[in-house]
């Protein structure tokens, strides 16, 4: 199923129905403010699993990241950090960033992983958000990949669709994505360390 949702004003009745395929246990394809993501929601173990094997993903190795609302949710699954963090994230966020953190307890119960560390995203995309604001709580993510040797990631929706119609319950059409992927830093040392330069641009939020 591919369904258009305009970001500006996301139709209510298309975000009740992605939240309605993620509680059934379902996978959906989304936009965010880099590229298009994939994922589930977080309490649903087959379909974290499913998430995987449309990716090729071992799920114990996969690096999958949660998609949360705002700034709320976050402390669920994280340990503590200090304040010069939670300001640098007041800033940063909603925008193109992944924050890397250690993770809660609460994580490897989700991932049924032994994960030590927590990927966090507040994409500034009305769409996503919103699906995440309905469903109450975070839906874990990972990126859609290209095959094409020059650009990393698919960026166009109606070929997302064609590739990966069959294996998801739906795919949201935002528009043409990016394809450049999120900046991800890491905190768990509790500095702020660029690991993958991406969209974002941390040393504007320092």
């Amino acid at each position: 199923m591919l369904v258009r949702i305009y970001e500006e004003n996301p139709n209510p009745k298309a975000i009740e129905q992605a939240v309605d395929i993620l509680k059934s246990g379902g996978v959906i394809i989304y936009p965010t403010d880099t590229v298009y993501g994939i994922g589930c929601d977080i309490t649903n173990q087959k379909a974290i699993e499913r998430v995987c094997q449309i990716r090729g993903l071992q799920t114990q190795k996969a690096n999958l990241s949660f998609i949360c609302y705002d700034l709320t949710d976050i402390s669920q699954y994280t340990k503590p950090f200090d304040t010069s963090v939670f300001r640098l994230l007041k800033k940063a966020l909603p925008g193109p960033f992944t924050f890397i953190f250690n993770a809660s307890g609460q994580v490897p119960k989700l991932l049924s992983s032994k994960k030590k560390t927590v990927g966090i995203r507040v994409p500034d995309n009305n769409i996503v958000r919103e699906i995440v604001r309905e469903l109450g709580n975070p839906i874990v993510t990972t990126s859609i990949h290209d095959d094409d040797e020059i650009i990393e990631y698919s960026t166009d929706p109606e070929l997302i669709y064609e590739k990966y119609g069959e294996k998801v319950d739906m795919v949201i059409d935002g528009g043409y994505g990016d394809n450049v992927a999120s900046t991800v830093v890491d905190l768990t040392n509790g500095d702020f360390e660029v690991i993958r330069d991406g969209k974002g641009d941390l040393s504007a939020y320092l």
